[in-house]
């Protein structure tokens, strides 16, 4: 079943972004499937070193998976393949795509996110468009090496000017995950925390727990 965007900020709570570097061996579907059972709910395929044709068959599988559960699943970056898959969404960063191309090649319907680390590019994004926003890094990350850290202070302004949901995403763990609070974020978007850990389900469950009690505040 395709997600309905009246749902997005309630699905935006616990936000999966997948990372092929943590699988020690392990599949990406397996992984992934794993994360779902401890109740993730929502998911982002992000691929950098994927050919085109396994990037496509492992984005139909994932996508197939995460509909069993009735999350969204969105891809990073590349409008081409969710468009031929019929991806739930897209996500895309400040070098990647124009959110307002994006838009117009998707349409209405589909989900869109955006990166942002600022106030301007946050306002900017939901003129272009957006539905949702990923701002980060909040706090020193090694998924991305380039990743500027985004203050709370920030992180609030940015929340406080816009309409649309905001995520916080950059070396979120379950440790600093309440430190957020207050923030005005509905969520936050996850990849070592959980992928990293040998019990998945199990970190995704406490994560959850953590993230419900963090928004309230």
């Amino acid at each position: 079943m395709k997600f309905d965007k009246k749902d997005l900020k309630d699905a935006l709570l616990l936000y999966a972004v997948t990372d092929r570097h943590w699988l020690e061996g392990r599949s990406l579907y397996d992984v992934v499937r794993q994360s779902l059972e401890g109740g993730v709910t929502f998911l982002q395929l992000r691929e950098k070193e994927l050919d085109e044709a396994r990037f496509y068959e492992e984005a139909v599988q994932l996508q197939k998976l995460a509909r069993a559960y009735g999350v969204p699943f969105v891809i990073n970056d590349n409008v081409e393949i969710a468009l031929r898959m019929d991806a739930d969404g897209v996500h895309v960063g400040q070098n990647d795509m124009e959110a307002g191309n994006v838009r117009a090649l998707i349409g209405p319907d589909k989900i869109l996110g955006v990166s942002a680390e600022t106030v301007e590019q946050a306002i900017q994004a939901e003129q272009k468009g957006a539905d949702y926003l990923g701002v980060g890094a909040v706090f020193p990350t090694g998924s991305k090496e380039d990743a500027a850290t985004v203050s709370i202070d920030t992180l609030k302004a940015i929340c406080q000017a816009v309409s649309i949901p905001v995520v916080a995403i950059g070396g979120i763990t379950k440790e600093n995950t309440p430190s957020l609070a207050g923030s005005g974020i509905c969520g936050i978007a996850i990849i070592s925390a959980i992928y990293a850990q040998k019990d998945i389900q199990k970190a995704t469950v406490e994560l959850k727990s953590i993230t419900k009690e963090m928004v309230k505040k």
